[in-house]
């Protein structure tokens, strides 16, 4: 899994593909930070495609939220050592919204991701709050972030995780991270997830693949307004 992350970074940096992190005022009393990340393992990878279908994170997810599991997409982030970006205190809703908040997040850890690396951090049962306004949202890509100075990064509680390792939560969960300042680079994994039932709020954030079933089955399929239609229609007809 690490050495397919290692070659969709290689390829991306090769072809001068654009990887970005966020953007906005929250930098401004920032260092100078670095991150790569690009969008849909899936689409470069193989094995990721399988990393996703694997029953044992299938399992878990359907564990957490029930038994149907549809893919929205997919992240890789590649900290490097000593100035790795740090993300502001978020949550995931304003990027795509869903009806019922069934949205959840699963961060797979290819490397350890000790406090000193940027791990993680969170506050703890905040999902309850549902969904904040944000602070100076703009269209920026990154730019969906609360109040830095009511919600700081350095005062939420960290997730470390050593390498194999999954963190799951909601993505009305509040979580950030900080700067890699270590001598290693932290490499992670984010895939997102639903329940085929909720229905987002806005057309936005189209991924490849997304609206694949991961585990169960999507009982709106055959739904033409839900999210993930089949574009074709099934007949009773047989052929001639």
């Amino acid at each position: 899994m690490q050495d397919e992350f290692d070659g969709i970074v290689r390829r991306r940096v090769e072809a001068r593909t654009e990887m970005h992190g966020w953007s906005g005022p929250w930098k401004q009393n920032m260092p100078a930070m670095s991150l790569l990340h690009t969008h849909d393992l899936r689409a470069y990878s193989a094995r990721w495609t399988k990393v996703l279908t694997h029953d044992r994170l299938t399992g878990a997810l359907a564990d957490l939220m029930g038994p149907n599991v549809q893919y929205h997409h997919s992240k890789l982030f590649q900290k490097p050592p000593e100035n790795g970006a740090a993300f502001p205190m978020h949550q995931d809703h304003p990027c795509f919204p869903h009806e019922e908040h069934t949205m959840m997040a699963c961060v797979i850890h290819l490397t350890d991701a000790t406090e000193q690396m940027g791990c993680i951090r969170v506050i703890p049962a905040s999902h309850k709050l549902g969904p904040l306004p944000c602070h100076q949202a703009t269209e920026a890509v990154g730019s969906h972030y609360l109040d830095p100075e009511k919600y700081p990064i350095e005062r939420a509680s960290p997730c470390p995780a050593r390498r194999g390792n999954v963190l799951f939560f909601s993505y009305l969960t509040i979580h950030g991270s900080g700067i890699n300042t270590s001598d290693r680079v932290r490499k992670t994994v984010l895939i997102q997830v639903r329940d085929p039932s909720d229905r987002p709020l806005e057309d936005i954030h189209r991924s490849h693949a997304q609206g694949m079933m991961l585990h169960g089955i999507n009982p709106l399929a055959h739904d033409k307004t839900a999210p993930g239609t089949l574009s074709h229609e099934i007949t009773d007809e047989l052929p001639k």
